[in-house]
C-alpha cells in the first residue's frame, strides 16, 4: 500500500452488497489485550505524564481501562481493569489538586476530567461516597465557566472551553443515571455559549448567526472550533426548546457550515479557507480538523431537525474518511485511524447498514499490518488516549458491540 503524505493510500477491499459481516471477536479481543499490555509495560506515572488530563495525559489512559471494564466482553478481567484504571489516576488526581488557574474547568485539558474519571471510576467500584465527592468537584467548577471570555483567548470550545464543561456533564449523567448540575445553570451555560457566539459573529460580521475563535481563528473542528460547540448545544434539547430564538440561530449556524462542505466531502478547518482553500491533497481529514469530527454534528443535526441534508452530510463525511481517512500521523482518535474508524461506527448506528461495520473493522485490521506499523509515524504522547493507543483500545473494543459503540466524551445518540 502507498503513501500521500498525510494518508496512506486505501486499497482495502470495501463491502460487498451480498457480503455478510461476521465480528473477529477473539482477533478484536487479542488486539486489545496487546493494546492493555504495551500500556502497562511502557507507562509511567511522573509528574509529566499527568498534565495533559484527558486528552494525552493519565487520566485519559485511567478512562481507557474503565471503558473496557464496562464491556460485557471483558467481565471476566473487570475488576483487573478497573483496577488498573484507579492505578492511573490516583496521580493525576493528585496533581489535579494542585492545580488552581482559569483552566481547572477544562473536561480534556485540566482538573474537570479527572474528576469526571474518578466519579465514573468510583461509582463502578461501588465506592459511593468518593463518586458524589468527585461530582460536588465538578459541579463546583460551573460557575467559573459562566464569566464571558474568562480565558481570554476563546472560552467556549471542547479542548478547554464551556462545551467541553458541558461535555462532562453530559457524561456524568449517563454514567450516573441522574443530574448533576441544575437545570437552570446547564440553562445558563449554553446561554452564555449562544451570547458569546452571537456577539463575536456581530462584531465580525460573520456569514454564520454564531461564531467563535480560539486564539483569534475561526476554527469549524470539533476540537477547538464551531462543530464541537454546536453539537454540544444540541445535546441539551430542553434549552433549546425553551428557547425559539437560540434554535433559530443554531439551525442557521449548522447550516452555514454545512454550506461549506467540499465536493470531497471534508469540511474547511477554520473560516479563512473556505476563500482561501487549501489544495485537496492537503486538506485535513482528523477529528480535531474535518470531517471526521463534524460528522457527529450533522449526526446529531439529522436526529433533531429530521432533514435528509443532514444525513447525506454524515454519509459524505464517510466516504472522504474511508478515501483519506488511514491518517499517516498514528493509531490515535485525534489525528488517527481510530478516530476515523469511529466514523463508520456513528454511521453503522445512523443507519444500521453493513457497509460502515465492515469499514470500522478494516480499519482496526489495518493497524495490525506491517504497512501500518512501519510507514506511521509516533505520536508525541504514544499511549494517550487522544493521540496514542489508549483511545485505539476504545475503538478497537468498540467494535465488540457496535451497538452502543462512541468515539469517547461524543455519544450524539
Amino acid at each position: 500500500m502507498s503513501r500521500s503524505s498525510r494518508y496512506f493510500i486505501n486499497n482495502l477491499k470495501d463491502f460487498a452488497p451480498d457480503q455478510s459481516i461476521k465480528i473477529p471477536i477473539d482477533a478484536i479481543k487479542n488486539q486489545c489485550l496487546k493494546y492493555m499490555q504495551q500500556i502497562s509495560d511502557q507507562q509511567t506515572l511522573s509528574t509529566k505524564d499527568c498534565d495533559g488530563s484527558l486528552y494525552v495525559g493519565l487520566a485519559g489512559v485511567s478512562y481507557a481501562f474503565y471503558h473496557l471494564s464496562q464491556n460485557p466482553e471483558f467481565v471476566k478481567d473487570r475488576q483487573d481493569l478497573l483496577s488498573k484504571s484507579w492505578h492511573y489516576l490516583q496521580p493525576a488526581l493528585s496533581h489535579a489538586e494542585k492545580g488552581r488557574n482559569r483552566r481547572d474547568s477544562a473536561f480534556l485539558l485540566g482538573s474537570g476530567g479527572v474528576y469526571a474519571t474518578a466519579a465514573a471510576v468510583m461509582k463502578a467500584l461501588g465506592r459511593e461516597k468518593e463518586c458524589n465527592e468527585y461530582v460536588e468537584k465538578y459541579a463546583a467548577m460551573a460557575d467559573g465557566c459562566m464569566e464571558g471570555d474568562y480565558l481570554g483567548c476563546g472560552s467556549d470550545e471542547i479542548l478547554v472551553g464551556r462545551a467541553g464543561y458541558l461535555a462532562g456533564i453530559l457524561f456524568l449523567q449517563r454514567v450516573l443515571g441522574k443530574q448533576v448540575l441544575p437545570s437552570q445553570k446547564i440553562h445558563m451555560l449554553c446561554e452564555t455559549i449562544v451570547d458569546s457566539g452571537t456577539k463575536y459573529s456581530r462584531q465580525h460580521h460573520s456569514n454564520s448567526p454564531l461564531m467563535y475563535a480560539y486564539h483569534g481563528t475561526e476554527y469549524f473542528g470539533a476540537a477547538h472550533g464551531t462543530s464541537g460547540i454546536f453539537q454540544m448545544l444540541l445535546c441539551f434539547p430542553y434549552y433549546l426548546d425553551s428557547n425559539p430564538t437560540a434554535d433559530k440561530r443554531l439551525k442557521e449556524s449548522v447550516d452555514y457550515l454545512l454550506s461549506t462542505q467540499t465536493k470531497s466531502g471534508n469540511f474547511p478547518s477554520s473560516a479563512d479557507e473556505v476563500e482561501r482553500p487549501r489544495k485537496e491533497s492537503s486538506e485535513l481529514v482528523h477529528w480535531c480538523h474535518g470531517a471526521p469530527g463534524i460528522v457527529y454534528l450533522m449526526a446529531k443535526a439529522y436526529q433533531r431537525w429530521k432533514e435528509d441534508k443532514y444525513l447525506q452530510s454524515c454519509l459524505q463525511c464517510g466516504e472522504v474518511t474511508w478515501t483519506k481517512g488511514l491518517l499517516c500521523k498514528g493509531p490515535g482518535i485525534c489525528h488517527g485511524v481510530a478516530g476515523s474508524g469511529y466514523v463508520f461506527l456513528l454511521l453503522h448506528r445512523l443507519t444500521g447498514d453493513a457497509l460502515h461495520l465492515h469499514r470500522a473493522i478494516e480499519f482496526a485490521k489495518f493497524m495490525e499490518t506491517e504497512e501500518f506499523i512501519r510507514g506511521a509515524r509516533t505520536p508525541d504522547m504514544p499511549l494517550s488516549l487522544y493521540e496514542g493507543i489508549a483511545g485505539t483500545m476504545c475503538f478497537v473494543a468498540d467494535l465488540l458491540r457496535p451497538e452502543q459503540a462512541h468515539f469517547p466524551f461524543s455519544d450524539v445518540f
